[in-house]
């Protein structure tokens, strides 16, 4: 199969990726040259385990190249997937403007195409965005063929490739047969479950995954901050609440740590929520799910100030191990307010450095933490020498885990992600769930 790619950002780069290893023909297609340039030098344009050794490896056999010309990709393809980001407005409803761009540009490419076309959707949209929007762009040349599907990702940055190829499910939102036909046979080598639907019902069915985990995300971090307060250990209440499985359903987020962050849940709640109110519909628990995660971050940050001492070495600033995405990031949040409060704050974050950041995600750094570069340390043996309280935000590597046994026993860890057994710490070791020492059962 014959595949363009629309939008070569994060989810973008690792389908294009995926399928070409799949056998496809794939031609990625994006207004940003340095992104284009990277994948026709064999290079990934974003740090995602294993996606730069399978780029080099596609391009190289010849299966995935590049171009920032529409027609291009139209005319030397059959199907095109369209991975355009979806950014927040100020009110949380989503921009449309990026996505009826590319709509408009390949509808008016397929008034000088003859053969049958399939545009699949990644990106994450409302059911109303498809039928209001974006539908209607496609009908300006009523004598083009083309079918279309809802084809939403489900992948978590830092595990993508993996995600891909063994999926819980492969949504696939048609229009009619054919079009469903021509999205399924693209991942007919794959073993994961394809689920045949709408396409509105697909596009609900990711914002209310979304949704989902992110109430399992505050659910978790509640019910530690409460077994805190009664001196229970939240991780061992939340260990066997896990335990269900026919009711409980999955044990994945549902433990205490940090707040969630990233490009996805955030923004999906937002649209959500901003939805929700255009339509006079009262939704407390989904309104109330980013409260809960602010008033989370604002206790993990409280906890730190409660200590004391005002050296600080954070480890992780992106929103999850192994991903170099800051954007919407509560680690950037903690840390910002940490250094606005006066605290000396040095960093340890070994998927960033200079020159490896560009677009928006270094805009939203720059501006966030403007002095960011002198805060970043490249040794992590350094920040837990210097520092006096150690925050840890993410999941910490194998490799790094023994660091943690030189601390002294007048500093503190305070482990926000739950990473580090208490033991393989040399001081004082904390967590978002461990019980206050003035906390008495009654």
């Amino acid at each position: 199969m014959r595949v363009s790619v629309f939008g070569i950002g994060y989810v973008g780069c690792v389908t294009a990726a995926c399928l070409a290893r799949e056998g496809h023909q794939v031609i990625g297609v994006d207004v940003d040259p340095i992104k284009v340039r990277a994948l026709n030098e064999g290079r990934a344009p974003f740090f995602e385990p294993g996606l730069a050794d399978l780029v080099a490896q596609v391009q190289a056999e010849g299966r995935l190249r590049a171009t920032t010309d529409h027609a291009d990709a139209v005319l030397n393809s059959d199907i095109a997937l369209i991975c355009v980001g979806t950014p927040t407005n100020s009110n949380g409803s989503i921009r449309m403007d990026f996505l009826k761009h590319v709509f408009t540009r390949i509808s008016h490419e397929l008034g000088f195409k003859k053969d049958y076309f399939v545009i699949a959707l990644r990106s994450t949209v409302l059911p109303n965005a498809l039928e209001e929007d974006l539908l209607p762009i496609l009908k300006r040349h009523p004598g083009s063929e083309v079918g279309f599907a809802y084809n939403p990702e489900f992948l978590r940055e830092g595990a993508a490739l993996k995600d891909f190829h063994e999926a819980p499910w492969t949504i696939i939102g048609a229009s009619d047969s054919r079009a469903g036909d021509a999205v399924a046979s693209l991942y007919q080598n794959l073993t994961t479950p394809i689920v045949r639907t709408d396409p509105k019902t697909a596009a609900l069915v990711k914002y209310f995954s979304n949704a989902f985990h992110a109430l399992k995300v505050v659910f978790g971090n509640e019910v530690g901050s409460f077994c805190r307060e009664m001196g229970v250990d939240g991780a061992e209440v939340m260990e066997i609440f896990c335990r269900d499985t026919k009711l409980n359903i999955s044990h994945r987020y549902l433990k205490p740590g940090f707040a969630f962050g990233g490009s996805c849940l955030p923004k999906d709640l937002k649209a959500l929520v901003c939805e929700a109110a255009k339509r006079g519909l009262n939704v407390p628990v989904l309104g109330a799910i980013r409260a809960s995660n602010d008033a989370h971050l604002k206790s993990c940050i409280q906890m730190v100030a409660e200590t004391g001492k005002r050296r600080i070495g954070l480890v992780g600033l992106s929103f999850k191990a192994g991903t170099d995405d800051l954007r919407e990031s509560p680690a950037v949040e903690l840390a910002e307010r940490l250094i606005g409060k006066g605290f000396d704050v040095q960093i340890y974050e070994p998927s960033i450095a200079p020159g490896r950041l560009h677009g928006t995600n270094l805009d939203f750094i720059e501006k966030s933490i403007p002095h960011i570069w002198k805060l970043l340390a490249t040794d992590l043996v350094q920040v837990l020498q210097q520092a006096e309280v150690v925050v840890v935000m993410q999941q910490v590597r194998p490799e790094d885990q023994d660091c943690f046994r030189a601390m002294k026993s007048e500093q503190i860890c305070i482990d926000l992600a739950r990473s580090l057994a208490a033991e393989l710490v040399g001081g004082e070791y904390l967590s978002i769930d461990t019980p206050r020492r003035d906390a008495v059962l009654s």
